[in-house]
């Protein structure tokens, strides 16, 4: 059972923002960004309890256009074939505003600084928040995403083909079915996958807001944001870089491009690991994410700023 709730007016776009916290707010927050037509559902629970085990307040949520966040219907719409030739009078917002609704959610929240962990498209948002609003994160984990120049981290063509080739799903069955092939694809091939989790976060994602437009909505914003290399190397936060040498969806020179990048980042990569968080790697990545919010949490103190639970303040 979710116990999800809905912020109303976050960041400049005034969105409805859905979310979900767990674990002890007074634990330092992990703020979890999820991928391109991906919801919060899509954080496996037993990872987020692998963080939560770990002493730490974790916040997982829709972004824009995903779930039962704000979905952009009356936006034009998007042309990919387009926005990659550099025409984009069909993109309805950029990776900034994404990132500014999630500074918005912690806002509402109250929190003035999280540690900020993003999957995919995800990674890029991250990414972005640190860029723009640095004093609100406390460390940066970007987790099989890539910078923004294209040549790096692009899809293998056949991964392109078989996932992206095939018809739109509109009926939950076919949106079931789509996931289920997709995990064959992209998946990781040294941890085995709950297949019947897969279907079940699926459905769930569509029964919470399937939204087929939004997908392209959402991919034309990362094309349109650009690359993020010359604006990460002056980032000045607590990094680790997560990426699966087995990842066919985002090629893992994205995350080793991403690293290069970040002054002082840690990259790790994991052999066997694809484009997908496996049961078999839960503790693991957990533990990776949990050492960067350690050191991000020392060097607040260090720094006079208290901890992410400290400056939380009371309901």
């Amino acid at each position: 059972m979710l116990n999800e709730r809905i912020a109303t007016g976050v960041g400049p776009s005034r969105l409805d923002i859905a979310y979900e916290e767990q674990g002890n707010p007074a634990h330092p927050t992990v703020l979890l960004v999820m991928g391109i037509a991906a919801q919060l559902v899509h954080w496996p629970l037993g990872f987020l309890q692998a963080l939560v085990e770990r002493d730490l307040h974790v916040v997982r949520f829709d972004n824009r256009d995903s779930g039962r966040s704000t979905h952009l219907r009356d936006a034009p719409p998007a042309d990919l074939p387009a926005t990659l030739r550099g025409d984009f009078s069909s993109v309805s917002y950029t990776l900034s505003d994404m990132a500014a609704d999630a500074v918005g959610l912690l806002d509402v929240l109250k929190v003035d600084a999280a540690h900020v962990v993003g999957a995919s498209l995800g990674g890029a948002i991250a990414q972005t928040v640190a860029i723009e609003h640095p004093k609100r994160v406390r460390s940066l984990t970007s987790m099989m995403s890539t910078t923004g120049d294209m040549a790096v981290g692009q899809v293998h063509p056949a991964t392109m083909k078989a996932v992206f080739g095939g018809p739109p799903a509109h009926t939950r069955e076919e949106v079931v079915a789509r996931a289920l092939r997709t995990t064959g694809i992209v998946g990781s091939p040294a941890f085995p996958t709950d297949l019947a989790a897969v279907a079940e976060r699926a459905g769930l994602a569509y029964d919470r807001g399937h939204d087929e437009a939004a997908i392209a909505r959402q991919g034309v914003a990362s094309v349109a944001s650009g690359d993020r290399t010359p604006r990460l190397r002056a980032l000045d936060v607590p990094t680790l870089v997560l990426h699966g040498l087995a990842d066919t969806l985002c090629d893992p020179s994205g995350g080793r491009a991403t690293a290069a990048a970040i002054p002082g980042a840690e990259l790790v990569l994991i052999e066997g690991m694809g484009h997908d968080l496996p049961p078999g790697l839960w503790e693991r990545l957990a533990d990776h994410i949990a050492a960067v919010v350690r050191r991000g949490e020392e060097r607040a103190r260090r720094a006079g700023g208290g901890t992410t639970g400290d400056v939380r303040a009371a309901p």
